[in-house]
């Protein structure tokens, strides 16, 4: 049965906020308003600049009222000053401050400090200073409204520099003082300061007081010690919705999604009514935990609420379905939104990206990808401008569909809009080149990035490893730890990567040792899969092995599958009998896998193992490897599986084919006539003289592009040794770029010669 929630109360009487009911009203007892009333009306001025600005007659009439009296009581001018503040307008307020000074009512504290609130509101905070610092007196309010106002435009350090000054200008913070000061450290990550400030606290014993205990708990949060955090929240005598807010927030910053659901359960069990921020932050945990059926509850709870229509719940609960994989509902939600922020068309394309990575079959991660970009498309025509997200999601599609001529197309407004400048942007940008094939034009978006971080340094570098760039590799790798930047893990893989390929035994064994040695960074898989890579394509198998059997934990599949794919290359086949039997004995989910060793014990006439792999694979449940391959033409996808003749031009690409083979002969291309298992589906096998999806792909797309554009093709598994000479060939009788991704390698092949080094092909 699944879980449930627990029922909240919902009725029309609003209460409160208990801080709210202990300040007094604006007027004192006995105080009379003004008598003066009148008519919000609005009229147009025209700026200097040439702007129209909309000002009320209201307002102008009751300043009128000011300036032509020869005195007005205080309470009036705070009346004019609260209507700039919910017009949030600077100008009208130096207005009235101006008559303020005119008129000697500045000498009114009250007054006074209630102008520095209303610069404060209306984000001018040189004013709001200017003026702080000419009061005839200063009490504690006055320091904390200045205080607050720097921490609500973000400049928390100049708050905590005020708090100084109060300190030692004689007065005492008061609770909601702490409370912002606490807000400031947890912005700037001052834990030590915080800290201070939380033993001031106990030591008056105000931990109770709500505002004090919501901002220790933020404090805590943000330094990542939840259970501190969790202890403050429980100090608050009065929590508020805030308080419960912020203690379920935190426990998603801090990973402990589970404990956050606990927290909100008991809220609605205390009665206490969840707002629009703490029912996003709860929806955020359902899609951590892929607990879409809480997540649903918490849906239908937000709509009983009132908050069915609020645009971060729904960007919230349409994110949910998206990592839960029901990209069909949150289109849905997505379309039924009649209004949409920036968010709202962010979570859509990250949505669909995150789903080409989720899908099984290269064709529904093809669809997601294309949406993404019609996405994309739509998001451009609003009118609304895309951020930085927009572009690292939409720079992330482009490189999964091998779209270069998109992605070029979004470099350039990124470039128009300013945000290539961005950090996330540019290293989106050189990956998205570098999925392409285009490693010249990652290179140089590299080189232009004004700023790079760890993730742009190891990125060009797997990049230019990837395109067996290795000298460029080694020799990006010394300059960043020249200019200071510590390598990780990923960044040795690409290194260790590159030496590979270039088989640099040496070097790469010198790598490992630095690594190990100088940066205390503890090997991984894939770190051993590198080296294992490397002396299996130098033909020392038999180093490889004992490679292997000498590492920290036990090998992965990957690791084992190169061994038994080296082997059969090197025609190594006692050894590659033993890998295979270690591979089987992980009983591996990938289907890649068991056909590298049916085609070894297939090619050997070994029909007993034949037999027991297969009999292994219904066991496991494995699915069946489908070959297909696809090619992006004018914006539009063709789909090619082996011997595929249900396109419409299916006939003059089979032709054209059969034509290109008999060239590519004289090339040097010679077909490979031995079989191979590559359909696991009811044993079949195929010989090279049939057209796998690849080659198929290749001959549509040198039939229907310019003559110089390059051919770019994706495949859902391994390619074969046979096509990839033919593609070699094919590169050398047409003078094309041919770049084929398959579920293995990149395969960047010009004038005959393919990145991978030819050993992406031992099958």
């Amino acid at each position: 049965m699944a879980p449930s929630l627990p029922s909240v109360p919902v009725n029309g009487n609003l209460k409160l906020d208990s801080d709210f009911r202990k300040h007094p009203t604006v007027l004192s007892h006995g105080e009379k308003r003004p008598s003066v009333s009148y008519q919000k009306r609005q009229i147009s001025t025209t700026q200097l600049d040439g702007s129209s600005k909309s000002i009320s007659t209201d307002f102008q009439e009751a300043l009128s009222v000011i300036r032509d009296g020869d005195s007005t009581q205080s309470s009036y001018y705070v009346r004019l000053l609260q209507d700039c503040i919910d017009r949030k307008s600077a100008s009208q307020a130096e207005m009235v401050h101006a008559q303020i000074i005119k008129t000697g009512i500045f000498e009114d504290l009250f007054v006074s400090a209630f102008l520095v609130n209303v610069y404060v509101k209306c984000g001018t905070m040189e004013n709001a200073r200017k003026l702080f610092d000419n009061l005839p007196e200063r009490n504690v309010v006055a320091w904390t409204t200045l205080m607050k106002g720097f921490v609500n435009n973000k400049q928390p350090e100049i708050a905590i520099q005020v708090f100084l000054e109060m300190l030692q200008a004689g007065q005492y913070p008061t609770n909601y003082t702490l409370g912002i000061v606490l807000s400031a450290c947890a912005s700037l990550y001052l834990i030590k300061l915080g800290e201070q400030l939380h033993g001031y606290i106990i030591k008056y014993r105000i931990d109770f007081d709500t505002s004090v205990g919501n901002s220790l708990c933020s404090l805590y949060s943000k330094s990542g010690h939840l259970d501190l955090a969790a202890k403050a929240f429980r100090k608050i005598r009065a929590k508020d919705v805030i308080s419960w807010t912020t203690i379920i927030s935190s426990c998603g910053d801090n990973g402990r999604a589970s404990r956050g659901l606990g927290f909100f359960v008991e809220m609605l069990s205390e009665n206490i009514e969840p707002n629009e921020f703490t029912l996003t932050s709860v929806l955020s945990l359902c899609g951590v935990m892929l607990s879409l059926t809480i997540g649903k509850q918490v849906h239908s709870l937000s709509i009983k609420l009132g908050y069915g229509s609020d645009t971060r719940v729904k960007n919230s609960i349409m994110y949910l379905y998206q990592k839960s994989g029901r990209i069909d509902e949150a289109k849905k939600l997505f379309d039924g939104m009649e209004i949409r922020n920036l968010v709202t068309w962010n979570a859509m394309i990250a949505g669909h990206a995150q789903m080409m990575d989720l899908v099984e079959d290269v064709l529904s991660a093809y669809q997601s990808g294309s949406e993404a970009l019609q996405i994309y498309s739509k998001l451009t025509r609003s009118g609304m401008k895309p951020d930085l997200f927009t572009f690292s999601s939409i720079l992330t599609v482009c490189g999964s569909l091998v779209a270069l001529e998109q992605g070029e197309q979004i470099h350039a407004q990124s470039i128009k809009t300013g945000f290539l400048s961005d950090v996330v942007v540019g290293t989106a940008l050189v990956s998205m080149y570098n999925k392409c094939g285009s490693i010249e034009k990652a290179s140089k978006a590299f080189v232009e990035m004004s700023t790079r971080t760890l993730i742009s340094w190891t990125s060009m570098i797997t990049s230019f490893a990837q395109h067996g760039r290795t000298q460029q590799v080694l020799q990006l790798f010394e300059d960043m730890r020249f200019v200071g930047v510590r390598p990780n893990q990923i960044t040795f893989v690409g290194v260790l990567s590159a030496c590979s390929q270039a088989g640099m035994v040496d070097e790469a064994l010198n790598y490992f040792e630095m690594m190990k040695k100088d940066y205390k960074i503890k090997p991984v898989m894939d770190h051993y899969a590198c080296l294992v890579d490397m002396f299996v394509r130098l033909g020392r198998l038999d180093e490889a092995f004992d490679f292997i059997k000498n590492m920290d934990f036990e090998p992965s599949e990957f690791i084992w599958s190169n061994l038994v794919a080296g082997c059969r290359s090197h025609g190594n086949l006692e050894l590659g009998f033993r890998a295979a039997e270690e591979l089987l004995k992980l009983k591996p989910k990938d289907a890649e896998s068991y056909v590298l060793s049916l085609n070894m014990y297939h090619s050997a006439g070994r029909w007993e193992d034949v037999s027991r792999v297969r009999k292994l694979m219904e066991e496991e449940e494995v699915g069946k490897v489908e070959d297909w391959s696809w090619i992006s033409i004018k914006d539009k996808v063709y789909s090619f599986k082996p011997d595929d003749k249900s396109h419409h031009l299916s006939e003059n690409t089979h032709k054209f084919l059969e034509n290109l083979i008999d060239q590519a002969k004289s090339f040097g291309y010679d077909v490979l006539e031995n079989l191979e298992i590559t359909n696991l589906d009811e044993g079949n096998t195929s010989s090279s003289t049939s057209y796998h999806s690849e080659k198929l792909a290749i001959a549509f797309g040198l039939l229907n592009t310019p003559s110089v554009a390059p051919i770019r093709v994706i495949k859902n598994i391994f390619m074969c040794r046979d096509c990839h000479n033919f593609a070699k060939s094919i590169s050398l009788l047409t003078d094309r770029k041919i770049t084929i991704r398959d579920s293995k390698h990149l395969h960047n092949i010009v004038n005959g010669e393919c990145s991978c080094g030819d050993f992406g092909c031992l099958i």
